[in-house]
């Protein structure tokens, strides 16, 4: 791990190393030192390392095609099993032959993430015409880094096929024979568990992920209730599914009446067969390689050691692919395990001697039933132990990656894993006996869904446990006084506002933007209520999440536009509220909202009774002052009617800061208005299309002559502005560009 970590820091691709790895190997051997040994193991991976990020396939290509997108063809193999999107697009890893680019064919062994609009699967030949792109990195605290996470992979670019015409399928039944068969098998045994279950998607979803680790297709609204109750490895297959199946396949060898070297030979192939089934991740393949480790131990009659099991896997895994040193599953999967080996042994002990009967009554005089008690105690005290270990292992990643501490997965996994264990035996008869008897998979399909409605009932519980899990921030610096966090979500808003310890959002963007953006960010600021919630108006952009977050978030008080519009979302939400029977106020010019004893916001627009021709010409503006004095000016997608009614209305609307979206007209942040504002900074919403949404470019220099600092978020990404009594401050996301308020 050491020469991995400093080889992806400083890499080296001299041929010197070699050589010098090659001396020091020798020496180990004839002197047989351990601390040699050492050397060597650590600049092999060195080596190995910084050849796989120096020098590979996808990086050349990179630096081929340069920064801006180029039209490219490329013939190559589907390596990944698609994800196909509501709209039919297929989206996939795509191993490239030979690339065409402005007319001259080359070889290439580059990976693509690839998005067509047609039904691909894993193995087939495909001839690709598209744009490849760089990816797309994250444009707000908190989202998921795709491009990080693909670089590990060596994928540098997005193939995007516009057109389904643009692409061919040349050929089936390419890549690993093994893997293909594994992918086929998984499709036959996600029909035969779902069979009889079609009228239940959410069971059949949660049943397919338990078994088959297909996690991509359980709803997130079931996961999240998973994640919070620290029974999430549910959905992942580990070394409990690995465990638990090669513990069935044991009981299911005295039935085939096969001597136990025989069952352990048979047992280790299928173990790796199912982590291909399942899709090869790392916790799986680490499980089937530490079980190969200890049982084959058994077969050649040695005792085996679950540390060097444990270290057997991680060296195979990181020769295999180095990279996985820096993925969530395998630090994740490596952490909790070396965990349980440490702490399980002690814990249970000291839950033993608790436990204990009087140690000089006579264990003959013990009654059925107390021997019976006794022995469920022994197990609850050695799951207990399992479990309180596990969570010790999993709780500072978890902390570091989720923001997530679970105070009740102690409790949650004694009660959900055992039914867990249930549910992979029935799976695993169901898909015994379909090829026989079609009725009596159904029977234990029928099974699996009452088991599986079971743990669902238990993580809710679990879950709504007030205290049982909360989420917490990353150290950060010291706090200001007044903080605002603009999200970039393209045509729509969010707005973080927090004072103290109170948190404020206003509007809640889109819903396709809410689970991806929005919620993670919220969760990653450690944020488990919202002090309140306004929605400036009614438009999908602005109000589209607003279910979700009242949902997640229970906002102790939300404020809503009292202007009328014609928006289906906003329409949805209020009938959302009347039949959950949640109250609102509805706030028009003149209303004051006490943020924190220090922070006012102050409602200016729209006035009472007031009726626009969209939505956009009755969106609340807001201004927020800190200690009596006006700091931001949010103006949300208002345009130039709505800047006319402030003129008129306020002689003083001087701010540090105006936040402003683009009215549907294109027009809005006259000069008149900014001559009244007189901001230092403007927060603005950009996008290429439709062209009213585009930051005009004429509008831009303007603001630069008027040595007004323009920050575009298509640029900048999320901006976060902090402000004490007497400064404040600014700082791009993307760019880490900081804009003081000295800096005119």
């Amino acid at each position: 791990m050491l020469g991995v970590l400093v080889a992806d820091r400083w890499p080296y691709d001299g041929g010197g190393l070699a050589l010098l790895l090659a001396g020091v190997g020798g020496t180990a051997w004839l002197i047989r030192r351990s601390l040699l040994t050492y050397a060597v193991v650590g600049l092999g991976f060195y080596f190995l390392h910084s050849q796989r990020t120096i020098d590979s396939p996808g990086q050349d290509l990179a630096r081929a095609l340069g920064e801006e997108p180029r039209p490219i063809t490329i013939e190559g193999l589907v390596i990944s099993e698609p994800k196909m999107s509501e709209r039919g697009s297929a989206s996939f890893l795509l191993q490239a032959e030979s690339i065409e680019i402005d007319g001259h064919a080359r070889r290439s062994r580059a990976k693509f993430l690839a998005r067509w609009r047609y039904a691909v699967e894993f193995g087939d030949t495909v001839r690709l015409f598209g744009t490849a792109e760089k990816v797309e990195g994250p444009r707000n605290p908190g989202e998921f880094d795709a491009r990080a996470y693909l670089q590990r992979q060596d994928v540098h670019r997005a193939l995007i096929v516009r057109y389904p015409e643009n692409g061919a399928l040349v050929g089936r039944g390419g890549g690993a024979h093994i893997l293909r068969a594994a992918q086929k098998s998984r499709t036959w045994m996600q029909h035969a568990l779902s069979r009889g279950l079609e009228n239940s998607p959410d069971v059949t979803g949660a049943i397919n992920g338990m078994v088959l680790g297909l996690r991509h297709q359980s709803p997130e609204d079931i996961e999240e209730p998973f994640q919070q109750t620290g029974t999430l490895h549910l959905f992942s297959v580990s070394g409990l599914h690995v465990g638990i199946m090669a513990q069935l396949l044991w009981l299911a060898a005295p039935v085939l009446r096969l001597r136990p070297k025989w069952a352990t030979a048979l047992i280790i192939p299928l173990l790796f067969f199912y982590a291909a089934v399942t899709g090869l991740h790392t916790s799986s393949v680490r499980a089937a390689l530490m079980a190969a480790v200890l049982m084959g131990g058994f077969i050649v009659e040695r005792p085996a050691f679950s540390f060097n099991g444990l270290a057997a896997a991680a060296v195979i895994i990181l020769a295999w692919n180095s990279q996985e040193l820096f993925s969530v599953g395998f630090q994740l999967s490596f952490c909790v395990v070396a965990a349980i080996l440490l702490l399980n042994e002690p814990v249970f002990a000291l839950l033993r001697r608790w436990i204990a009967p009087d140690p000089f009554l006579p264990r003959s005089l013990f009654t059925a039933r107390q021997r019976a008690f006794q022995r469920f105690l022994t197990s609850l005290a050695r799951a207990t132990a399992v479990s309180f270990a596990a969570s010790i292992g999993s709780l500072p990643l978890m902390i570091w990656y989720y923001h997530l501490v679970t105070l009740i997965s102690l409790g949650a996994n004694l009660v959900v894993v055992p039914i867990a264990f249930f549910v992979l035996a029935s799976a695993l008869v169901s898909l015994a006996t379909a090829p026989v008897s079609i009725w009596l998979s159904v029977v234990f399909n029928n099974a699996n869904w009452a088991l599986t409605k079971l743990i669902f009932a238990a993580v809710h519980f679990f879950a709504q446990m007030p205290g049982g899990h909360f989420y917490v921030e990353h150290p950060r610096p010291p706090k200001s006084d007044l903080e605002i966090n603009v999200l970039d979500l393209r045509g729509g808003a969010a707005i973080h506002v927090r004072a103290g310890k109170r948190d404020w959002l206003f509007d809640t963007g889109p819903a396709r933007d809410y689970e991806r953006t929005l919620r993670s960010y919220l969760r990653s600021r450690g944020i488990d209520r919202l002090d309140g919630l306004v929605l400036t108006h009614g438009d999908a952009g602005h109000v589209g999440g607003a279910i979700a977050t009242m949902i997640d978030f229970r906002p102790r008080t939300l404020i809503d536009t009292a202007g009328e519009d014609r928006s289906l979302a906003h329409r949805k939400f209020n009938e959302w509220l009347s039949a959950e029977k949640r109250p609102r106020q509805l706030c028009h010019a003149g209303h004051e909202i006490r943020i924190s004893p220090e922070i006012t916001a102050r409602i200016l627009f729209p006035p009472a009774n007031f009726r626009g021709n969209r939505a956009d010409d009755q969106a609340l503006v807001v201004q927020l002052f800190l200690f009596q004095r006006p700091r931001a000016l949010l103006v949300s997608d208002s345009g130039a009617e709505t800047e006319q009614a402030l003129l008129r209305a306020y002689p003083e609307l001087r701010c540090n800061v105006l936040i402003k979206g683009q009215h549907h007209s294109g027009v809005s942040g006259s000069d008149e208005f900014l001559r009244r504002v007189q901001p230092d900074a403007i927060v603005a919403t950009s996008r290429d299309f439709p062209e009213s949404e585009r930051i005009k470019p004429d509008w831009a220099e303007a603001l630069q002559a008027r040595n007004i600092k323009l920050l575009r978020q298509d640029q900048t990404g999320a901006v976060q502005l902090r402000f004490t009594r007497d400064r404040w401050e600014s700082t791009s996301y993307v760019t880490g560009e900081i804009f003081r308020s000295d800096s005119r």
